[in-house]
């Protein structure tokens, strides 16, 4: 999506202020709807034991700011000085995303191989119901599972914001000749980065979270890990120059 990230770039001038910060925070907002930041935070939430909205939130919002704080630090020498990473420094980084994300996937199928996501069959009255639950290990009683952390998710965060740095210095270079407006601009995408994965993730977590979506995750549980590590693969292929590589 480059080429509507440049359009959103090419409206600044680089020297007005409130203009500049306009498009700051909306490149951000785009950021958040990359199709690897999509595919990474719904197997985040999805491969988790609790999937409630609030849960969902803190982990949506912790690997934001995990990645806000990489982006910020790797893009901040390149607003500055020009100073980019080496070439090969930035395809371990893009191929490490898409290991994380392919991770993710197989965690999440595993969890599913195992009878983690299953229906149990309840009686009410004359007429029986079925309800999706989450299991703690492989047998029938109901264990307690640990879910992922807020650490965790900040944690893959971290790696996660480093693939796509180098970009992100370039568009912001591209419009912006004052440092200090440059340095805001980078703080506001990658806050508003941050904040929209939050949002995303909230919104997932809602709806994982709803009676119907749950009485069906089961069987799509599968779909999403296979779709997402297909997409990993395809992404760690392309940073390494041996697949097309569109993004």
């Amino acid at each position: 999506m480059l080429g509507l990230d440049n359009w959103i770039a090419s409206l600044s001038d680089g020297t007005t202020l409130a203009l500049v910060c306009v498009v700051a925070v909306v490149l951000g907002l785009r950021h958040a709807s990359d199709p690897d930041h999509l595919a990474a935070v719904s197997t985040l939430i999805a491969g988790t034991r609790e999937r409630s909205t609030a849960a969902a939130a803190r982990l949506g919002l912790a690997w934001g700011l995990g990645h806000a704080t990489t982006l910020f630090a790797f893009g901040l020498p390149i607003v500055l000085f020009e100073s980019y990473l080496p070439q090969a420094v930035q395809e371990a980084a893009e191929t490490t995303v898409g290991l994380i994300i392919a991770a993710l996937a197989i965690w999440l199928l595993v969890r599913w191989r195992r009878g983690l996501f299953h229906l149990h069959l309840h009686a009410h009255e004359d007429s029986l119901h079925a309800h999706g639950h989450v299991h703690g290990g492989d047998g029938h009683p109901h264990r307690s599972s640990r879910a992922r952390s807020p650490f965790q998710a900040f944690a893959i965060g971290l790696v996660h914001g480093m693939g796509g740095s180098a970009g992100v210095g370039v568009l912001l270079l591209t419009s912006i000749h004052d440092h200090a407006v440059a340095v805001a601009a980078l703080a506001l995408f990658a806050l508003c980065t941050a904040l929209s994965m939050a949002a995303v993730s909230t919104g997932l977590g809602f709806t994982l979270g709803r009676a119907g979506m749950r009485n069906i995750f089961p069987a799509l549980a599968p779909i999403l890990g296979l779709a997402s590590l297909s997409f990993g693969v395809w992404y760690a292929l392309g940073a390494l120059h041996m697949a097309p590589y569109y993004l």
